[in-house]
C-alpha cells in the first residue's frame, strides 16, 4: 500500500517524532495511534526465533515460545551452501510470521578475529567473502517471507571482553578489506531491513555515534535503504547518535532518549530535518512489515525439524578418518561415551538461546541407525559440571570401550566455557574430557571423537584417535544428523569456515587480544585467519576450507575466459570436478586469487569464489565462477576507493586454502591512472618504477658524482647501483653533489616529473 510518509510526518508533533526513535518496551517500537502508525516487534535470532512469552529481559530469564533451533552460524557457514542457508532463512521467516514478529535480529557477520571470542559460534567465518555471502543468503530467505532481518553487529565487534566500552582500533585498509567487507556484500545484495550497530567504539567513536560508519559508508556509499537500530543498550548519547545515522534506540529508554532528541532540536543542535529523515526510514520499514503480514500464518514444525537435520548434516565437518574407520559398520558393538551424548550442547549461550520444538537424543539416534543386531552401550565418561576426572566414570568408560568394536567419544565445550558476554581464555577442552579420550584410546584402538563446540579447540590427543567429526553446535536435530554421518547414511560435505590452530599462541591476534583496558589494537592488520598462517608458513591443525568425504574428487581442465582483461570487465573461470570414488558426495570447490607482484602488502591469496557441487560416483561436472574488479582489488586509502594494479594474477583452485590443485595466470589492466606525486624526500627507487620519471631522474643523476655509476645502471654494475641508489632521497643527491646540483634544480626536476 502506497503511503505519503512525508505528509504523515508533517502531521506529527516534535515529541511524537522523537518518540518513534526509541522502543516502547524491550521488544516493540512505539506507535502513534491517532495517525494509524502501529507498533511492531523485533526479537532475537539468528539461528532460531527467540520470542519471549512475558515482557521479558534480553538476558533470557523468562521463557520463550517453542521454535526450531537450527545449527548456529559457525556450523551453517561450514556448509558453504548459499541455497541451503536461504532455506533456513525462509523457515525462520515463516516462524516469525506465525508469531507476529516483524524483524528477526540477525544474522551476525562479524569476523572471527580470534578463536577466543565468546560469541564466535554466532558468527560465520574468519573470511569476509564467505561470511558476507552466507549472510546475504540468510537475509534473502528471511525477507522473502515478509519479515525483516537485522544484520549485526556493525562493526568491528570481535570480542566480548569490555564489549560495551572497548575501542577497536583498526587501520582504514584493514577495516575496509576485512571487517566492513564482511557486511558490504550482504547490504548491497540483500538489503536487510535493518542494520544493528555494535556496542564498541571504532577508532575512538562509539559505533552508535559513528557517522563515518552509519551514514557515510552504510547509507551513502553502500545504499542501505532501511534503518539502523542500536544493539540493546548500545546508545551512549542519543542526540549524537541520531545525527550520526542511528534511527532506533532499543530497548525503551523510559523517555530519556526522546527528551534528549527534543532538546537537541529545540536548541538548534540537531536539525529537525535530520529527525524527519530518520522517522521516514523507520516508517518505511514499519509499514513494510504491516503490509506483508500474513494473517493466520502457521508453519510445519516437523518439516522444519527435518530441514534442521539436513542442515546439520551439511554443516558438520569430517576432520580425520584414518584407516577408513568411518562410516561405522552397522550391526557391530559400539560404545557411546561422554555425557554430551545424552545432554547435547546444541546451541550457544546468551541472547540467541532458543527453546526448541523438540530435541533429539544423540544416543537414541545412534541406536536407531546402528542396524539389526547392533549392541550400543553408553558410558557417561565425565561430569559436565566439573573439569576434574572422576575415577569411577573413567573406569566404566574404559570397560565399555574394551568390550566394543569401536568407541565413539562425545566431547566439547560446556555452556560455561563459551557464551555471549565473555571470552574464552584458552582453547582447551575440559581436563577430564582430555583424560577420558586418552584413557579410552589406550584401551580401544578404534576411537572416533565427535566434538560439540562453537569455535576451535586444541587437540593434544589427535594422534591417538582414528576418526574426528566436528559437529559444532548442531541445533535440535543434531542427534539424527550425527548418526546419519557416522553410519554413512549421509556423506560428510562440510568444510571449515575458520582455521584451527595447533596452539593458541599461533593465532595472529594472540599478542593483542583482548587489548589493554578499553583499547584493543588490531595490529595484525589484514592478516586474519588463513591469511596469517599462509604468510608466516605456520602449519595449522586444520586449515581454512578443509573437510573430508567418504569419497574422493578429482579436479581438471581449469579454463580462464581470456588471458587478459581490464579491471572493468568480468571473467569466467571454469573447472571440471569428478567424483572418483564409489559413493555419491558433495565437494566444495574453492577459488583463491593471488597478486603476483604488488606495490602494497597483500595476503598470499584470498578467497574469491566457492561452489558446492553434488556428484554421483564417476560423475563429472563443470563448475563456473565469475570474477570482477573486486576479485583483484585492494582498498587504496589515498584514493578512498578500490583499485587494481596492472599486472599478473594467479587463479588458484583447490579443496582447501592449503590444498591447491590447479592454477593459472591472468593479466589484469587497471583503468585507474594513479599519478604519483613526487617530493624532495621521494627516493630514486620511487621514480625508477615509472619510465618517464626514471628518464628524468637518470639525466639529473649524471650531473652528480654518481654519474659514472649511473652510466652503468643497466650494465655489469646494475645490481650494485640499484641497491645503492634505490632508497636515496632526491634531496640527498643535492647534498652529495658537491655543489653540482642546487635546490632550485631539484624544484625544477619535481615540476617536470609531477606534470
Amino acid at each position: 500500500m502506497a503511503r505519503d510518509l512525508k505528509s504523515l510526518i508533517a502531521q506529527m508533533t516534535l515529541e511524537e517524532k522523537a518518540g518513534l526513535c526509541s522502543g516502547l518496551d524491550f521488544w516493540h517500537t512505539k506507535g502513534v495511534g491517532r495517525l494509524g502508525i502501529p507498533s511492531i516487534m523485533l526479537t532475537d535470532g539468528p539461528h532460531g526465533l527467540r520470542k519471549q512469552n512475558a515482557s521479558a529481559d534480553h538476558l533470557g530469564l523468562f521463557d520463550s515460545v517453542p521454535a526450531t533451533c537450527f545449527p548456529s552460524a559457525a556450523g551453517l557457514a561450514s556448509s558453504w551452501d548459499r541455497d541451503l542457508i536461504r532455506k533456513v532463512g525462509v523457515a525462520l521467516g515463516e516462524e516469525c510470521q506465525a508469531e507476529d514478529v516483524a524483524v528477526l535480529l540477525g544474522p551476525g557477520a562479524n569476523i572471527k578475529r580470534s578463536p577466543l571470542c565468546g560469541r564466535n559460534f554466532e558468527y560465520f567465518s574468519e573470511d569476509p567473502y564467505l561470511s558476507s555471502r552466507m549472510a546475504a543468503g540468510h537475509i534473502e530467505g528471511v525477507q522473502s517471507q515478509g519479515v525483516g532481518s537485522s544484520l549485526k553487529h556493525f562493526a568491528a565487534n570481535n570480542q566480548e571482553h569490555r564489549r560495551m566500552t572497548g575501542d577497536s582500533v583498526v587501520d582504514e585498509r584493514t577495516l575496509r578489506e576485512i571487517y566492513l567487507a564482511s557486511f558490504e556484500h550482504a547490504v548491497k545484495e540483500a538489503q536487510p531491513w535493518t542494520v544493528m550497530c555494535s556496542y564498541n567504539k571504532v577508532n575512538g567513536t562509539y559505533a552508535s555515534e559513528n557517522r563515518y560508519l552509519l551514514t557515510d559508508i552504510l547509507k551513502d556509499e553502500w545504499g542501505h535503504e532501511g534503518f539502523v537500530v542500536s544493539d540493546w543498550g548500545a546508545v551512549n548519547e542519543r542526540a549524537e547518535g541520531l545525527a550520526a545515522g542511528l534511527e532506533l534506540e532499543m530497548p525503551s529508554s523510559g523517555g530519556a532518549g526522546d527528551r534528549k532528541i527534543v532538546e537537541a532540536v529545540r536548541s538548534g543542535k540537531l536539525l529537525e530535518d535530520k529527525l524527519d529523515r530518520a522517522v521516514e526510514r523507520l516508517l518505511k520499514i514499519v509499514f513494510m512489515a504491516v503490509d506483508r503480514k500474513k494473517e493466520g500464518a502457521t508453519y510445519d514444525a516437523e518439516a522444519h525439524h527435518a530441514l534442521a537435520r539436513e542442515v546439520a548434516r551439511e554443516s558438520m565437518v569430517l576432520l580425520k578418518n584414518d584407516d577408513g574407520i568411518l562410516p561405522l559398520r552397522k550391526g557391530g558393538k559400539i560404545a557411546v561415551i561422554g555425557e554430551f551424548a545424552v545432554k547435547p550442547r546444541y546451541q550457544g549461550g546468551g541472547s540467541s538461546h532458543i527453546k526448541p520444538t523438540r530435541l533429539e537424543d544423540i544416543r537414541d539416534e545412534i541406536a536407531k541407525s546402528a542396524g539389526a543386531g547392533a549392541q550400543v552401550t553408553y558410558s557417561q565418561g565425565y561430569d559436565l559440571k566439573s573439569d576434574v576426572s572422576d575415577e569411577a566414570l573413567a573406569a566404566d568408560a574404559k570397560k565399555a570401550a574394551a568390550a566394543a568394536d569401536v568407541a565413539v567419544v562425545f566431547a566439547g565445550l560446556p555452556d560455561h566455557y563459551e557464551s555471549e558476554g565473555f571470552d574464552r581464555t584458552h582453547l582447551s577442552l575440559p581436563a577430564n574430557q582430555i583424560e577420558l579420550i586418552r584413557t579410552v584410546a589406550e584401551t580401544q584402538p578404534n576411537v572416533v571423537v565427535v566434538l560439540s563446540n562453537g569455535a576451535p579447540v586444541e587437540m593434544p590427543w589427535i594422534g591417538s584417535v582414528k576418526g574426528l567429526l566436528e559437529a559444532y553446535l548442531g541445533g535440535q536435530a543434531l542427534g539424527g544428523a550425527i548418526a546419519d554421518l557416522l553410519f554413512g547414511d549421509a556423506n560428510p560435505s562440510g568444510k571449515l569456515a575458520e582455521t584451527f590452530p595447533k596452539r593458541l599462541e599461533h593465532n595472529p591476534s594472540y599478542l593483542n587480544f583482548p587489548g589493554e583496558g578499553d583499547r584493543v589494537e588490531y595490529k595484525e592488520g589484514l592478516f586474519v585467519g588463513y591469511r596469517y598462517y599462509d604468510a608466516k608458513a605456520i602449519e595449522p591443525l586444520f586449515p581454512f576450507g578443509f573437510g573430508l568425504s567418504y569419497t574422493t574428487f578429482d579436479y581438471s581442465n581449469l579454463v580462464i575466459g581470456g588471458n587478459a582483461i581490464r579491471d572493468d570487465q568480468e571473467v569466467e573461470i571454469t573447472v571440471d570436478v569428478r567424483n572418483a570414488g564409489n559413493r555419491a558426495g558433495k565437494e566444495i570447490v574453492q577459488l583463491y586469487v593471488r597478486d603476483v607482484q604488488s606495490s602494497v602488502i597483500r595476503p598470499l591469496k584470498e578467497l574469491k569464489g566457492f561452489a558446492k557441487v553434488e556428484l554421483q560416483p564417476g560423475e563429472k561436472k563443470s563448475v563456473s565462477f565469475t570474477l570482477d574488479k573486486r576479485s583483484f582489488a585492494f582498498y587504496d586509502v589515498s584514493l578512498k576507493d578500490w583499485r587494481v594494479e596492472t599486472g599478473d594474477f594467479e587463479i588458484l583452485v583447490g579443496r582447501s586454502s592449503r590444498d591447491i590443485v590447479l592454477s593459472s595466470l591472468i593479466s589484469v589492466e587497471s583503468t585507474v591512472a594513479v599519478k604519483p606525486v613526487y617530493h624532495r624526500n621521494s627516493t630514486v627507487g620511487d621514480l625508477m618504477v615509472h619510465p618517464e620519471a626514471a628518464a628524468a631522474v637518470m639525466e639529473w643523476i649524471r650531473k652528480t658524482p654518481f654519474g659514472a655509476m649511473a652510466a652503468d645502471y643497466d650494465g655489469e654494475g646494475a645490481e650494485m647501483m640499484q641497491a645503492m641508489m634505490k632508497y636515496m632521497p632526491l634531496r640527498g643527491l643535492v647534498g652529495f653533489s658537491g655543489g653540482a646540483l642546487s635546490e632550485e634544480e631539484l624544484e625544477g626536476l619535481l615540476k617536470r616529473v609531477n606534470v
